[in-house]
């Protein structure tokens, strides 16, 4: 499958595929000629399989939450004391 066919079954940005392919953790697109680039349909429906069943497991490791109070701008208000 072509990119857009991609894009619309797995909803990452560019980048965080071609970052993933590298660290081996996405199927390798592949040239069907110099200027086409493909994936295996296969390959990223076994790939997306697997990773539901690790979300459902939680054995996918989740970012952290952010740290509010460290942020630039919009800073956390404290809470209002009462009384």
């Amino acid at each position: 499958m072509r990119r857009p066919e991609l894009r619309k079954i797995v909803p990452l940005a560019d980048t965080t595929i071609y970052e993933m392919e590298q660290r081996g953790e996405f199927p390798k697109r592949f040239f069907l000629t110099p200027r086409c680039v493909v994936w295996d349909l296969a390959e990223v429906e076994i790939w997306l399989d697997e990773r539901r069943r690790a979300s459902e497991t939680d054995a996918l490791r989740r970012a952290p939450a952010p740290d509010v109070r460290q942020r630039r701008t919009r800073p956390v208000k404290p809470p209002i004391q009462l009384g």
